[in-house]
C-alpha cells in the first residue's frame, strides 16, 4: 500500500467549484484554506484556472508566497475565440497576468488530471463545488478504501454544504454497503455549531490539523496488492502512489 508524505510537508490537493456559489462564507473558507497552506509552506495542487473558488484558493496561496501547481486537461486550455468565450467559466488560461508563478501541467485527459493530482498530493480537501468536485472527492476516497493510496480526505463543511454526503454515507453503512470501519476515511470538518460564525472561522488551520492528525484504519482498507501484474510479476508502485 502506498503511504502519505511526511505530515506538515506534503502538498495538498483541493477540489472545488469553478464558480463562487451564492454565499460569502464559501469564498471566505476557500481564502482561509489558501492562506493556511501558504503559511505552512504546503504546496497547493488544484485543477488550474482563476475562476470561482478555484481562483480564490489558488490566489490566496500565491498572495501568501506559496507554491501552486495546476493540473489542466488540454481540452480545457483556453486558446481564445468566440466558442471559448461562451464557456469561459470552465476554460483555463495559461500564463494569466498576475498568476505567472503558477506551475501548470497540461495532460491529455480528465483521468490523467485526477491521477496526477493524487500522485503529487499527501492529502485531499473538498471545498464547495458541483458534479466534478463530488466525483473527485469520492474517487480519492475510494482509492483510500481500495488501498491504492493511504491519504486523508477532508471535507470543509461550511454552512453544512457536505451534510447530504455525510447522511448518504451513513445510509449506505446502515444498509450494508459500506463497512462501519470505512466511515472514518472521510473527515467532515464542521466548524462552529452556529453557522453565523462560519464566515470568520479559521477553516484553513483546522483543515491542515485534520489532515496531519488523520490515521488510517487498516480494517477500512480492502486487501488488494496493487503492485501485482497479470503475468505474476511485481510491478512498480500504483499510479496514484507517492
Amino acid at each position: 500500500m502506498a503511504t502519505s508524505s511526511t505530515p506538515g510537508e506534503a502538498a495538498v490537493a483541493v477540489y472545488c467549484g469553478s464558480s463562487t456559489g451564492n454565499q460569502p462564507a464559501y469564498v471566505k473558507a476557500a481564502m482561509s484554506v489558501g492562506q493556511a497552506l501558504a503559511r505552512a509552506k504546503r504546496p497547493l495542487i488544484y485543477g488550474g484556472g482563476s475562476k470561482g473558488i478555484m481562483g480564490v484558493v489558488s490566489g490566496a496561496v500565491l498572495e501568501g508566497g506559496g507554491k501552486v501547481t495546476g493540473i489542466v486537461p488540454y481540452a480545457m486550455v483556453s486558446a481564445g475565440g468566440e466558442a471559448e468565450k461562451a464557456h469561459s467559466a470552465v476554460m483555463v488560461q495559461l500564463n494569466e497576468e498576475g498568476r505567472e508563478k503558477i506551475e501548470t501541467i497540461v495532460v491529455d485527459s480528465m483521468h490523467e488530471r485526477k491521477v496526477e493530482m493524487a500522485r503529487l498530493s499527501g492529502g485531499f480537501v473538498g471545498l464547495p463545488g458541483g458534479f466534478g468536485t463530488f466525483e473527485e472527492v469520492l474517487e480519492v476516497t475510494t482509492w483510500t478504501q481500495l488501498g491504492i493510496h493511504q491519504k486523508p480526505v477532508v471535507l470543509v463543511n461550511v454552512l453544512g454544504f457536505w451534510e447530504p454526503l455525510r447522511q448518504l454515507i451513513k445510509t449506505s453503512i446502515s444498509s450494508g454497503f459500506i463497512k462501519p470501519a470505512s466511515e472514518g476515511i472521510v473527515i467532515f470538518l464542521d466548524g462552529p455549531a452556529d453557522h453565523a460564525l462560519h464566515e470568520g472561522f479559521d477553516w484553513g488551520s483546522a483543515t491542515l490539523e485534520a489532515i496531519d492528525t488523520w490515521r488510517g484504519d487498516p480494517f477500512a482498507v480492502l486487501p488488494f496488492d496493487w503492485k501485482k501484474t497479470r503475468d505474476g510479476k511485481i510491478g512498480s508502485d500504483n499510479f496514484a502512489s507517492t
